[in-house]
C-alpha cells in the first residue's frame, strides 16, 4: 500500500464517497453542531476491483467541485441610476426676460427680433436649459464659442454662462437660456461677415456680406444632431479661407509676427464679405496680386496678368455677372474722363489728351447729344449740359480698350478690357491709370470662355478678332466676374504669398474689428446673467 494515492487506495467508489463526505462537511460547518455526527466510507480490499476502477479515477477527480464553486454566492447590488433631467417649460419667464435692457445691451436689432419672434411661437420646452442646469448640446455650443479665435474670431465677443452653471430659479434659468442664444446668433451674424459693415470701410468697397437669417439659425440649430457642428459650419467654406486659417493656426502656435497674424485675420475676413458661392465657372480678378484668373470647378484653368487703377482711380471691390463679350469694341469715354481730362482740354485748358482744339478728331472720338451724332464745333463748351454728351472712339488701332472687352454691367461703369499700352504689363507693380483692370491675353481669356458657355473652339474667336468688326457675342449662361482686394493669398504648395497694400485698405479693416472685438466684449460682459453671487462667467470657459 506504500507510495499508492489516497484516489488508487479508495477507488472509484471511496473516492466518490469521500467527494459525498467533504461537501456534506463543508454544509455542516456553516450549520449549528448537532451530536454524534459521522460519516462511514467502506474501502474494498480487492485488488481486482482497485485495479478495474483505476480507469475511472481521472473522469471522478475531475468532476469534482472546485472550492471557488463550493464558496457560498454573493449578491452584486448596482450602482443607483443617475436621475433623468427633465425639461423645463419656461416660456413664459423667457418672453419676459426678453425685455430687461441688460440682456438687450450690445445685442443687434435684428437678433433680438428674431429671438422675440421665436420665443413667441415656441410653446415648448427651453431649448438649452434642464433641471440639471445647461443641457448637452448647449455645453457643446459654449465649448465651440470658445474656439472662436481658431476661425479668427474673437471668443470674448460671445457672453455665455459657465457650462457646469446650474441656475436654480426660472428667471436665471431664461437668462441663461437667452444668454446662450443670443451668442448663436451674435456668432452666425459674425461668422458670415457681419462683424463690420464693409462699404463703410471704403468708398470703392461694394460687398454686401450674405448674412442667415437669424431666425433660420435659431430653427436649424435647435434641430440639428450636432449644434456645435452647424456653428462652425457658418463660417465660409472657400478653399481660400480655409488655407488662411490653417496658416494662422500655424502662425499663432509658432509665435508668428503679430503684424502676419493680423493680415491673416483681415484676409480672412475679406472672404465672408465674398458671396457664399462664387460659381463653378469664374473670373476672378484680385487687385493686389495685379493678376486675374479663370476658375472651373475650384481649379485654375486660365491665368493673366492685369493692370489696375492707381490709388487715385482705385479699381472697385465688388461682384457682377459676364454677359457679354465685345470684339473691337467701341470706346464710350466714362464721366470720369470726361469730366477731368476731355473738358478742360475742349474749353481751353490742359488735360489727358495731348492736344487742345484738335483733340477730338487726334483721338477719333465722335460727339453724341442725347444719343444723335452731332458737330463738336456747333457745341459752346463752356455751357452745354454735358449729362447730355457723350464721346465715342471708333475701333481701331488706337482705341484704348484694344481688340476685347468683357461686359459685366455695374454701377461703377468698370469692365476688363485690352490695352494698347502694352508696356504697362512688363512692370511689378501694375496700378496704372484709371479703374478699369486691363488684362494682358484678353483674346484668350475670350477663347476660354467661350469655349465653357459655348463649345466655341479657338480658331472662332481668332476670326472675329481678325475681322476687325465691333461684334458683341452674349453669353448663353452669365458667368459672375469677382474683384477682389486680397493682400494674403495661399498657393498651391501651401505657402501664403503676401502682396502690397497699394490702396491702403488693410489698416482700415483691422482696426474696424479690433473695435468691433473690445466693443462687443465689453457689452457681452455686461449683458452676461450674473444671478446672485455672479455664478454665470461673462465668456467661455
Amino acid at each position: 500500500m506504500r507510495g499508492r494515492s489516497l484516489v488508487a487506495i479508495l477507488g472509484a467508489a471511496g473516492v466518490l464517497g469521500l467527494a459525498v463526505a467533504l461537501a456534506v462537511g463543508l454544509t455542516a460547518s456553516e450549520q449549528p453542531e448537532t451530536a454524534d455526527t459521522a460519516v462511514v466510507i467502506d474501502i474494498p480490499d480487492n485488488p481486482a476491483t482497485l485495479a478495474a476502477t483505476e480507469a475511472q479515477e481521472a473522469r471522478i477527480v475531475a468532476s469534482l467541485p472546485s472550492s471557488e464553486e463550493l464558496e457560498p454566492a454573493h449578491e452584486v447590488v448596482a450602482p443607483p441610476e443617475p436621475a433623468i433631467p427633465e425639461k423645463l417649460f419656461i416660456v413664459d419667464t423667457i418672453r419676459q426676460k426678453l425685455n430687461d435692457p441688460a440682456l438687450r445691451e450690445g445685442a443687434h436689432p435684428d437678433d433680438l427680433a428674431a429671438a422675440e419672434s421665436f420665443y413667441a411661437a415656441h410653446d415648448a420646452p427651453a431649448l438649452w436649459m434642464t433641471s440639471a442646469g445647461i443641457s448637452p448640446e448647449a455645453q457643446s455650443i459654449i465649448a465651440e464659442l470658445g474656439k472662436a479665435d481658431e476661425w479668427g474670431l474673437n471668443s470674448s465677443a460671445f457672453a455665455v454662462p459657465a457650462a457646469d452653471y446650474q441656475p436654480t430659479t426660472a428667471e436665471d434659468q431664461a437668462a441663461a437660456e437667452l444668454a446662450i442664444t443670443l451668442a448663436i446668433l451674435k456668432y452666425a451674424r459674425q461668422a458670415r461677415g457681419g462683424r463690420v459693415n464693409p462699404s463703410e470701410l471704403s468708398n470703392i468697397i461694394d460687398q454686401t456680406p450674405q448674412l442667415r437669417d437669424p431666425k433660420t439659425v435659431l430653427t436649424e440649430i435647435a434641430a440639428a444632431e450636432t449644434p456645435e457642428a452647424y456653428l462652425r459650419g457658418l463660417n465660409p467654406k472657400h478653399s481660400q479661407f480655409l488655407l488662411l486659417r490653417q496658416a494662422l493656426l500655424k502662425a499663432r502656435a509658432s509665435g508668428g509676427k503679430p503684424e502676419d497674424i493680423t493680415r491673416l485675420l483681415v484676409n480672412m475676413e475679406r472672404w465672408r464679405w465674398m458671396p457664399e458661392n462664387l460659381g463653378s465657372l469664374y473670373v476672378w480678378l484680385n487687385s493686389p496680386e495685379f493678376m486675374m484668373y479663370v476658375v472651373k470647378d475650384n481649379k485654375t484653368i486660365e491665368s493673366e496678368k492685369i493692370v489696375v487703377g492707381k490709388l487715385a482711380y482705385a479699381t472697385p471691390v465688388f461682384s457682377a455677372e459676364l454677359k457679354s463679350i465685345v470684339f473691337n469694341p467701341e470706346w464710350t469715354v466714362p464721366p470720369t474722363i470726361v469730366r477731368e481730362d476731355l473738358l478742360p482740354k475742349l474749353r481751353g485748358g490742359g488735360g489727358w489728351f495731348s492736344s487742345n482744339t484738335q483733340i477730338l478728331k487726334v483721338h477719333n472720338l465722335k460727339v453724341f447729344y442725347k444719343g444723335r451724332p452731332v458737330d463738336p464745333n456747333s457745341i459752346d463748351w463752356n455751357k452745354v449740359n454735358m449729362a447730355a454728351i457723350s464721346f465715342t472712339q471708333a475701333p481701331g488701332p488706337n482705341n484704348v480698350l484694344g481688340k476685347v472687352k468683357f461686359l459685366y454691367p455695374n454701377k461703377h461703369f468698370v469692365y476688363m478690357h485690352d490695352t494698347i499700352k502694352r508696356e504697362l504689363l512688363d512692370k511689378e507693380v501694375r496700378a496704372e491709370g484709371h479703374n478699369c483692370p486691363r488684362v494682358a491675353n484678353p483674346g484668350k481669356v475670350a477663347a476660354v470662355l467661350l469655349a465653357e458657355d459655348k463649345g466655341w473652339p479657338v480658331s472662332k474667336v481668332e476670326q472675329l478678332l481678325a475681322q476687325g468688326n465691333n461684334t458683341a457675342v452674349s453669353l448663353d449662361h452669365h458667368i459672375p466676374v469677382h474683384t477682389t482686394y486680397f493682400t494674403a493669398v495661399v498657393d498651391a504648395s501651401g505657402k501664403v504669398r503676401t502682396f502690397a497694400d497699394v490702396y491702403k485698405l488693410n489698416g482700415a479693416v483691422a482696426a474696424a474689428i479690433a473695435a468691433k472685438d473690445a466693443t462687443s466684449a465689453v457689452a457681452g460682459a455686461a449683458a452676461a446673467p450674473k444671478p446672485g453671487d455672479e455664478s454665470l462667467s461673462a465668456s467661455t470657459p
